[in-house]
């Protein structure tokens, strides 16, 4: 089995002319079917969380005022989304995919999120189509839950983990690693447990020889007992709202990668897909189609 959560709410709409994708939650369950990739029975529709759970990482007055549609214009223009009581559904049911994956990725390795790596919230507040950090509130969970004693956060999308770094900031459990592009937003960073901020135009193998040397290290050094990676497709070259240089064969790699250590460390992994911003949906699609095709072969 490979465990996906999804829920057509995931794909919200938006303004003519908006330039999020989000046209791709659609299309990647689509294309997961057609192909073999994945059968009906992957798949899991969230329900709404446990409220103790997202406010576990997230402060009560800004859950209040995203449930009530209270948030400040402001708030909401940082955000980049029109606030509205679907699109915070939205927000909360995959929150609970990733909860649901949590488990799932115990029972079978790996686990996936079709939406989710919404890492640019904070705990007070939301950015950057980001409203609830769906891998922050997933971590915590474990924790809080006893299902595990150390999470590692593996953050490989092109723009810097800020929310998560902030909502973890001195947390002893939670280790954060931002693997980014240095001159992406957010160009005001924060500080993850281990960032590292690669300059534009960064290619296939400069990118894979910088995680090969830091990944194994960095596991053997924090000895997690669960992994949350984070696997945007917004580090290939196409991408309009990224400055790196990678193609989607290195894309690929980077999953490969980051998957089979994993799967070989018999640590548990919980996929949420993050940005891709490329002009051609195709190239988004096949990119993050890439990943599922990686841990299909890998785990299944």
């Amino acid at each position: 089995m490979l465990p996906i959560a999804y829920h057509p709410i995931y794909k919200h709409p938006l303004p003519e002319g908006h330039r999020f994708p989000m046209i791709k939650y659609e299309l990647l369950p689509q294309q997961l079917l057609h192909e073999g990739t994945a059968v009906q029975s992957d798949f899991y529709s969230p329900s709404l969380p446990d409220m103790q759970h997202v406010l576990a990482v997230h402060k009560k007055e800004y859950v209040d005022e995203l449930v009530n549609l209270t948030l400040d214009p402001r708030a909401v223009r940082k955000i980049g989304f029109p606030l509205s009581a679907e699109l915070v559904e939205r927000e909360l049911r995959i929150a609970e995919g990733t909860i649901w994956g949590c488990h799932k990725a115990m029972e079978y390795g790996i686990a996936f999120n079709i939406a989710g790596g919404t890492h640019h919230a904070y705990s007070n507040r939301g950015e950057a189509f980001c409203l609830l950090n769906d891998q922050a509130i997933g971590a915590q969970y474990l924790i809080n839950n006893k299902l595990a004693k150390k999470v590692l956060i593996v953050d490989l999308d092109v723009h810097q983990g800020n929310g998560t770094a902030e909502i973890f900031e001195g947390n002893n459990d939670i280790f954060t690693f931002s693997m980014h592009g240095k001159s992406n937003y957010p160009f005001k960073k924060e500080t993850s447990d281990l960032d590292i901020a690669l300059p534009d135009n960064t290619n296939d193998s400069e990118y894979l020889s910088i995680l090969e040397e830091t990944l194994p290290k960095l596991i053997d050094t924090e000895k997690p007992d669960f992994i949350f990676y984070l696997s945007g497709v917004d580090i290939l070259a196409s991408d309009k709202l990224g400055k790196l240089g990678c193609t989607i064969d290195g894309c690929r790699q980077r999953d490969e990668y980051v998957l089979s250590l994993c799967h070989k460390l018999n640590i548990p992994v919980q996929c949420s897909m993050g940005g891709g911003y490329s002009p051609d949906i195709k190239i988004i699609i096949e990119a993050h189609t890439n990943t599922y095709r990686t841990a299909r072969h890998i785990y299944v």
